[in-house]
């Protein structure tokens, strides 16, 4: 008798590339929505609580929210697959957005607080897309897929702030406060994405890469392979809840300190679009590099460029010109070092993480980050309250810098005696 031929390791370059299809047009949609929370989430709050102090707490809202998304659309995907928590994830997105809508009518601030929360349990699910797009892709492909599916959010993510004061008119034209305009566009944005992730994200890329894993060679018995990747999952995700933390603490205030120097909203969402466009466009620039060079240089230059950007942002003028296009400036290479961060990250965490536990590890990852965010979010006003905003740009560009010892000891080679063998 023979053995039955084994399935291969990854799957045809053609599902490989329905997936990514899939998931570009409905990353293009959910980035639209996103952007909604990240321009006007802070001055919603400004306006109905009446304090600078409690502007960010829309951002620690969302993101707390979406500390409990990740480890829920993490848990759904590990059990029933991608599609079904990507969906899920993309519906509660658009519900929360309904509920930032009816809040700020009627100026209810604990349902604005109930419903930017679910808001955010919903848009970490453009995040969690970036490993959908790993799971079929061969290792020395990763950081391109990852890149691919990130660069999606491109369009909606840039197109969303931009779009403040046209959908600000629009909600005026409803009757509803013009800061609501952008969760208008968020609501249809997001559900347009669930409807596409629920009808055409077919084979589910998970399911589909666990059946071939399931077949595959295993050189290594379980306790061995767990105990190698684990300082992989460790490093990636402190490389990303580093960078989300530096970044969502500068960007959360960058509105607010804005428009209290005399800028107008549109202005804000303008340096916030370019902000946002920083953070995705270079996706598949830093994915290439993540393949050629490899994850841990591409993760330590994250923290160079993010100290880069909160000096910038720190020595900006408040006003004039010059001001808002350095502030811009901070804000772009704010971006890219988050870009950098999150990238290189996800190609560490992808390739360490136990195959029998992928989604479920990858969610709690992305629940650190979310907390991250969270802390970022709501220190930031409080910082900006009690000293200035340079202060917190200086603070956050120092505090990056820690990346760089934790991937220089990651690159360390380890050197461990040989486990003896028994029979």
């Amino acid at each position: 008798m023979t053995s039955a031929p084994r399935a291969p390791q990854h799957a045809g370059p053609e599902v490989q590339r329905r997936v990514l299809t899939v998931l570009v047009l409905s990353q293009a949609l959910g980035g639209a929505g996103m952007a909604a929370g990240i321009t006007v989430g802070a001055l919603l709050a400004q306006d109905l609580l009446g304090s600078t102090g409690l502007a960010g707490l829309p951002v620690a809202l969302f993101t707390a929210g979406a500390a409990l998304g990740a480890l829920l659309v993490g848990r759904v995907s590990e059990r029933w697959g991608r599609r079904p928590g990507l969906a899920l994830g993309h519906a509660t997105a658009a519900l929360g957005s309904v509920g930032v809508i009816v809040a700020a009518w009627a100026r209810t601030v604990p349902l604005l607080l109930l419903a930017l929360f679910v808001y955010g349990a919903g848009s970490v699910t453009g995040l969690l897309a970036r490993y959908a797009g790993t799971d079929l892709a061969p290792p020395e492909k990763r950081g391109r897929a990852t890149g691919t599916v990130l660069l999606a959010t491109t369009l909606g993510a840039v197109a969303g702030p931009a779009l403040v004061g046209p959908t600000g008119t629009l909600a005026v034209s409803l009757g509803l406060p013009r800061l609501t305009g952008p969760f208008l566009l968020a609501a249809v944005a997001y559900a347009a994405a669930a409807s596409v992730v629920a009808l055409w994200l077919r084979p589910d890329p998970l399911l589909l890469a666990r059946a071939l894993r399931r077949d595959a060679p295993r050189p290594e018995k379980d306790g061995q392979r767990v105990r190698r990747v684990a300082p992989g999952v460790v490093t990636g995700a402190a490389v990303m809840i580093s960078g989300q933390l530096v970044m969502i603490a500068v960007m959360t205030m960058t509105p607010v300190h804005l428009t209290d120097h005399g800028h107008s909203t549109q202005t804000a969402g303008i340096v916030i679009g370019l902000h946002v466009g920083a953070m995705f466009l270079p996706s598949t620039l830093t994915g290439l590099a993540v393949d050629r060079i490899g994850s841990l240089p591409v993760a330590a230059s994250s923290g160079g460029v993010l100290l880069a950007a909160g000096l910038i942002a720190a020595l900006a003028p408040p006003t004039g010109t010059v001001g808002t296009v350095l502030l811009a400036a901070a804000l772009v290479l704010l971006g890219v070092g988050w870009n950098l961060a999150l990238v290189s990250g996800t190609a560490l965490v992808a390739e360490a993480a136990p195959a029998e536990a992928r989604a479920s590890t990858q969610g709690l990852v992305d629940v650190g980050m979310s907390l991250a965010g969270a802390t970022g979010g709501m220190v930031s006003g409080l910082v900006v309250a009690g000293g200035s905003y340079p202060l917190l740009a200086v603070c956050g560009g120092v505090l990056a810098l820690a990346v760089i010892p934790l991937t220089a000891r990651a690159a360390r080679p380890r050197h461990t005696a040989p486990r003896p063998t028994s029979g």
